[in-house]
């Protein structure tokens, strides 16, 4: 690189690309991820994708941008409820465990009895 005009340009040529690959990244998984369309569809748009990549990209998100939307945020959703649900899982125990732990430190004079109490009313509630 002779001057920083080339440099900036060729780092300008760099993002755009990169840009465009993610796009076209995020209009194949989302080809994929559509119950909607068939298999014949579906191969037509990959076709012209390799054919005509940023024509058939720009018209996909035009065409299919919406319902693009919608999958995106519905596979959230659901990722985000069974993520949930396994905390739920993990983090719940039964009042006889907290009372058991609450024990433990009453035992060990990490807290007083007063404390004590007061755990175990919240776990019988």
């Amino acid at each position: 690189m002779d001057s920083f005009w080339e440099f900036f340009w060729w780092t300008v040529s760099i993002f755009l690309f990169m840009g465009y690959l993610i796009v076209l990244f995020h209009v194949i998984i989302d080809l994929f991820r559509d119950n909607e369309l068939s298999g014949w569809w579906k191969a037509i748009w990959v076709f012209f994708l390799i054919l005509v990549p940023a024509l058939a990209a720009l018209v996909y998100l035009i065409a299919r941008g919406g319902g693009m939307a919608r999958r995106s945020a519905a596979e959230m959703n659901q990722a985000r409820a069974e993520t949930d649900a396994y905390i739920r899982t993990v983090a719940s125990t039964s009042p006889a465990d907290q009372i058991t732990s609450a024990k433990q430190l009453l035992d060990s004079g990490a807290i007083s009895q007063e404390e004590f109490d007061v755990l175990k009313a919240k776990a019988l509630a």
